[in-house]
Parts: structure tokens; C-alpha cells; sequence
């Protein structure tokens, strides 16, 4: 039972460091999207 918890251990600490190590070095494009507004005339002091 000792060497059982023992590797659960061990995978979780690994599982952990390698989901770290992904998010780390994962290069996450930014999101592109075109906006487009049209404001009226009546925003602006002339």
C-alpha cells in the first residue's frame, strides 16, 4: 500500500510540473478581430 500512494504521489507531482511547464511555454495567439464604429457628428465640439 506504501509504494501504491507512493506513485500516486509521483504521477501527480509530474502531472502537475508538466501542466505547469504547458502553460508556461504555451504561446497563446491574441484574439484578432476588426471593430468598426461610427460615432455621429454630435459627440465632437467643433
Amino acid at each position: 500500500m506504501k509504494n501504491i500512494s507512493r506513485a500516486v504521489f509521483v504521477l501527480v507531482v509530474l502531472s502537475l510540473a508538466g501542466g505547469t511547464t504547458f502553460l508556461v511555454t504555451w504561446d497563446i495567439p491574441a484574439p484578432v478581430k476588426k471593430v468598426e464604429r461610427v460615432f455621429p457628428d454630435d459627440r465632437f465640439p467643433r
